[in-house]
């Protein structure tokens, strides 16, 4: 992609399309999430994985950043140039769905949120609520076609906007906290029990990786950048910024209210919390922070979806429309499916009534492949010494930290389970068509013997999943 000097994004800048990415609705509805599934000792313990498994991904993207200049698309670049045409077409496909999932749930939460003021709203998915979505949905898109210079600009407004009352939440906390509270039923039932407590990590692990995505999104924009360090530093740096606070909001938010009361909140739990604490205006505060977040998170991640796509589009992975860019090089043709597509997740969602958590473990599964392939791909350049000529210390040391990754990445596809697996199978299987026209574009041979069994497998599931669906084993 072709940008000119003044378009270009520097530390500070990189460094909020990484926490704008990241910092969404997540963290406003973390305490809710959360625990649901786990007791204060099993949250500790997962998070604990996340963080390392998390900083291990956030050192790969550093270190591929540096080690592969050249790949300027993130994690579709990373999977293609390890693993072949086809697995990095779904990795950009998998990530690009990931992003219109994520931006229908943050619609569904604005309007949630707004329902606390104005009942029409209802959880978010009423046709009052989706008319506005739709509305706000646009208004966005034609924001963004002025130009990524512009847009860039208000994330990093918003990003410094979301994290004051966050910051406030987390100082009030500190003072509320109840260490008798946090620790009645520390393990849950009472007790200490082993396969109990790894089931309860197990089953936040989705919520955790919905609320680290984004970690790669400097390495997205490193076209954009005004130096090529910048982008693994911002990477690290929004990384644990981020994790301090949505450890300090988990933790803090459990020694405030038990768990059985947080997981009958509503959402944005974190603003019912506060409000439990001091009073009405502490919910007021959090919901106005809250939308300004998630209006900078849905302007990142609308940039995020067509750059993606872009990229692959130039790369001939993607049919070569969505390569065209216009006057103020935004991916133009690529803007427009992108949210055309989040219109009609729009629609289905509201005739599925489908809920916050429902679209953020569907849209966390579909990341997690593109992140298992960026993980694998730094362990092969890791042994074949690509890149480290005359760097032995320094490959071995981004051996460990991409095994680490792997691993991590491989344990988040068991914990996601197989319902959201066939799931997501189903939403893979569609982008072949793409797949097929740009090969057809090219005159290439569109899958190698290895690729058609992927596509068989792939194929499978999807038959599996429409299956469950019918019968209503498996549900949006």
């Amino acid at each position: 992609m072709s940008t000119s000097p003044n378009q270009k994004l520097g530390l500070a800048a990189l460094t909020a399309l990484v926490v704008g990415s990241m910092i969404g609705g997540g963290i406003f509805s973390l305490p809710q999430g959360v625990a649901q599934s786990a007791s204060p000792g099993a949250v500790l313990i997962g998070w604990a994985i996340s963080g390392v498994g998390m900083l291990m991904l956030a050192f790969v993207f550093q270190s591929l950043s540096q080690r592969k200049p050249e790949l300027d698309a993130g994690v579709y670049a990373y999977a293609k140039a390890g693993f072949g045409d086809y697995i990095g077409f779904n990795s950009a496909w998998g990530y690009w769905i990931s992003s219109m999932l994520g931006n229908v749930s943050y619609f569904v939460l604005i309007f949630s949120a707004l329902g606390y003021f104005f009942p029409v709203f209802g959880e978010g998915n009423t046709l009052i609520a989706f008319a506005c979505s739709s509305l706000l949905l646009w208004s966005l898109h034609f924001l963004i076609l002025r130009g990524i210079k512009q847009a860039a600009f208000i994330n990093q407004v918003t990003t410094v906007a979301k994290v004051v009352p966050i910051v406030l939440f987390i100082l009030i906390g500190l003072v509320a906290f109840d260490m008798d509270l946090f620790t009645a039923d520390f393990w849950g039932h009472g007790h200490v029990d082993f396969d109990s407590v790894m089931s309860q990590v197990r089953n936040m692990m989705l919520i955790t990786v919905w609320v680290f995505i984004g970690i790669e999104g400097a390495n997205l924009y490193s076209g954009h950048a005004k130096k090529r360090s910048d982008v693994g530093t911002a990477t690290v740096i929004g990384f644990v910024s981020v994790m301090a606070l949505l450890v300090l909001v988990n933790v803090l938010s459990m020694g405030m209210m038990n768990q059985a009361q947080l997981a009958g909140l509503p959402n944005p739990s974190m603003a019912y919390v506060l409000e439990h604490v001091v009073g009405h205006w502490g919910a007021v505060l959090i919901i106005a922070g809250m939308i300004v977040s998630l209006f900078g998170a849905l302007l990142a991640w609308i940039l995020l979806s067509a750059e993606i796509m872009f990229a692959a589009a130039q790369d001939h992975t993607m049919p070569k429309f969505l390569a065209r860019e216009s006057e103020e090089d935004v991916p133009v043709n690529a803007l427009w499916l992108s949210n055309a597509t989040v219109q009609v997740f729009l629609i289905v969602t509201l005739f599925a009534a489908s809920t916050y958590h429902s679209l953020v473990y569907l849209a966390a599964s579909m990341a997690l492949l593109p992140y298992l392939f960026s993980a694998g791909y730094a362990v092969l350049l890791s042994l074949r010494g690509e890149g480290y000529e005359g760097l032995l210390r320094a490959r071995r040391k981004d051996l460990v930290i991409g095994a680490i990754a792997l691993v991590y990445s491989l344990w988040l596809v068991y914990a996601g389970g197989m319902d959201h697996l066939l799931l997501s199978a189903l939403l893979y299987t569609p982008g072949v068509v793409l797949f097929i026209m740009a090969k057809r574009e090219r005159g290439e041979r569109v899958f190698s013997k290895a690729e058609w069994l992927i596509l068989a497998v792939l194929l499978a599931a999807t038959l599996a999943a429409s299956y469950g669906l019918y019968s209503g084993q498996l549900s949006l």
